[in-house]
């Protein structure tokens, strides 16, 4: 009995370590962002000098971005110490940085439809954040930045989205719009991405982005994510009966091969477009943990295991920051040269979703499981590992 309270001891001590070095990490790359655009400051210290024409969007890209990633860890309850202090701060945070940002007559006022396009995408993100923490991130706000934050999605409704990812842009603002509560919310919009990525579904896990595949991880990066938590919203209706099984059916085998991907170091194959938002690749990993949607060879603590082993990975390169904390464009530290020309700093922060195994409770299986092996580093080093095979 009493090697077995050792034992359970050893692991929570374990657990309570590696979850302190996720907070440390995440919060690392949070607080510039938060804590600029709580002194109503962000436009003027966020560094737009890397495409600088691009520099209207960047404030929202990385709001929106750092709030999509941080959002499940502000909406946990029961937390307790010195955690549950610095997650007080994040939550009061969170909340003047809303209001900043969606206050017409802030001087960190965003973009959430004056310009054509992109605003439509980072208002997306900030909306997610919303769905994924609707206590903290909506009920928990007073009445006048409510009415600013509805208006400013609601803004974001001119914008026509383009028939790719972009249908769930779109879609995931009408689904913040109907958790906050919004009577015209436009289902339209989210019928219609549901009803194209059905068809555009390529088989074992995998959507095009449109009618034809691309090597990439937008799978991971909005479409999965976003097309799993629409159904955790609606699926219970009629008109999807049986969707919302098949779309998490579809997700589990998705992260099973992002799993799959993390290299007996920590790397991962560095490929696609937007490849500079980093860890962010794995967003549907840490959301098939947080959701508990993982396939059931696939135990959470493993999972928790590969993704420290990315995260240490990425982050142990000294100019992945440059002297203020904000990020710099690359995958090990700074490579301006994997980034896109749409790529800002604004637009790295969706590395933050990364984080989102944050939002299960300390003594999860996630956080208090055995250290175990992944699946490269097993085969790698001579294990036996049970084959692959599709859905």
């Amino acid at each position: 009995m009493m090697d077995e309270q050792r034992m359970d001891g050893q692991k929570s001590k374990t657990g309570d370590c590696i979850r302190r070095e996720w907070l440390e990490r995440m919060l690392r790359i949070a607080a510039p962002v938060l804590e600029s655009l709580e002194q109503r400051r962000l436009k003027k210290e966020l560094p737009v000098e890397f495409h600088p024409e691009r520099k209207v969007f960047q404030p929202l890209e990385a709001f929106g971005r750092t709030m999509d990633g941080i959002a499940p860890w502000l909406e946990l309850d029961g937390l307790e110490g010195e955690e549950k202090v610095l997650q007080e701060r994040y939550r009061a945070l969170a909340r003047t940085c809303l209001r900043n940002a969606a206050d017409p007559a802030s001087p960190d006022y965003m973009d959430f439809g004056d310009t054509d396009g992109q605003p439509l995408v980072d208002t997306a993100f900030l909306a997610h954040a919303i769905v994924r923490a609707p206590r903290q991130l909506w009920e928990t706000l007073d009445a006048d930045t409510k009415k600013y934050v509805t208006a400013a999605l609601k803004k974001s409704r001119r914008i026509t989205p383009c028939p790719t990812n972009w249908l769930f842009f779109s879609a995931m603002v009408e689904t913040a719009l109907a958790v906050m509560g919004e009577e015209d919310c436009d289902r339209t919009r989210i019928d219609y991405a549901v009803r194209m990525f059905e068809e555009w579904y390529l088989g074992d896990g995998v959507y095009g982005d449109g009618p034809e595949f691309h090597w990439d991880y937008y799978n991971s990066f909005v479409i999965q994510p976003m097309f799993v938590d629409i159904m955790r919203m609606f699926g219970q209706e009629e008109r999807y009966q049986g969707l919302r099984r098949k779309v998490e059916a579809r997700a589990s085998r998705y992260a099973q091969v992002l799993e799959r991907m993390i290299g007996p170091d920590g790397s991962y194959p560095v490929l696609g477009r937007s490849i500079a938002y980093r860890f962010g690749v794995f967003q549907l990993l840490g959301q098939a943990a947080l959701e508990k949607f993982l396939p059931p060879q696939l135990p959470a603590a493993q999972v928790r295991t590969a993704m420290t082993e990315t995260l240490r990975r990425v982050m142990a390169a000294d100019d992945m920051f440059d002297g203020n904390g904000w990020l710099r464009p690359g995958v090990c530290g700074y490579q301006p040269e994997l980034a896109e020309g749409y790529i800002g700093t604004g637009s790295l922060y969706l590395c933050m979703t990364a984080f989102l195994p944050l939002g299960l409770a300390p003594e999860d299986e996630f956080w208090s499981g055995e250290e175990m092996e992944w699946t490269s580093r097993m085969v790698w080093s001579g294990k036996r590992v049970e084959r692959d095979h599709a859905i």
